[in-house]
């Protein structure tokens, strides 16, 4: 079989066109082994979000281009394809910048002022901190958080 690392690749540049075409973007692509069966689970996602009809494009065009290649899948798989959501993990700097003034949870290593959580809008990012608009009783408050401590962000849905 091949390495999973080199088959999401090889999906990444099957999936790339068919999103290009239709003014979609890539999310992640992520192979993984569950309770026996494989999955290949492909998140896109593009301005105003994803529909159902949007995904089931793409995984009608990708499952016709992925069963042309030849001995990429050693084993049988399900593939899925799916908008990656509302909490959404911020992933890479993109995800960052694209967060901005939007309302995100924030996970910490190590706590910060007595916290290892914080959820807030995202008002400032830089290479090394990100500045959170948080609730704090009857007031709003900034807090800036180094991004050395974050082991997890994600979008929140604020209530």
């Amino acid at each position: 079989m091949s390495e999973v690392s080199e088959i999401i690749d090889k999906v990444t540049e099957t999936v790339q066109p068919i999103l290009d075409e239709n003014n979609f973007y890539l999310y992640s692509v992520e192979y993984v082994q569950e309770g026996g069966s494989w999955y290949l689970r492909v998140y896109i996602d593009k301005d105003g979000g994803i529909s159902i009809d949007d995904c089931v494009l793409v995984s009608d065009q990708l499952s016709e281009k992925l069963d042309e290649i030849e001995d990429v899948f050693a084993d049988q798989y399900f593939l899925e394809v799916s908008s990656p959501g509302a909490e959404r993990p911020l992933n890479n700097e993109q995800d960052y910048q694209n967060a901005i003034n939007d309302y995100i949870n924030v996970s910490l290593y190590q706590k910060l002022d007595g916290k290892k959580m914080y959820e807030g809008t995202l008002k400032e990012l830089n290479d090394d901190d990100l500045t959170l608009v948080v609730k704090d009783k009857t007031r709003r408050k900034d807090v800036t958080i180094p991004r050395k401590l974050i082991s997890k962000a994600r979008l929140a849905i604020e209530f």
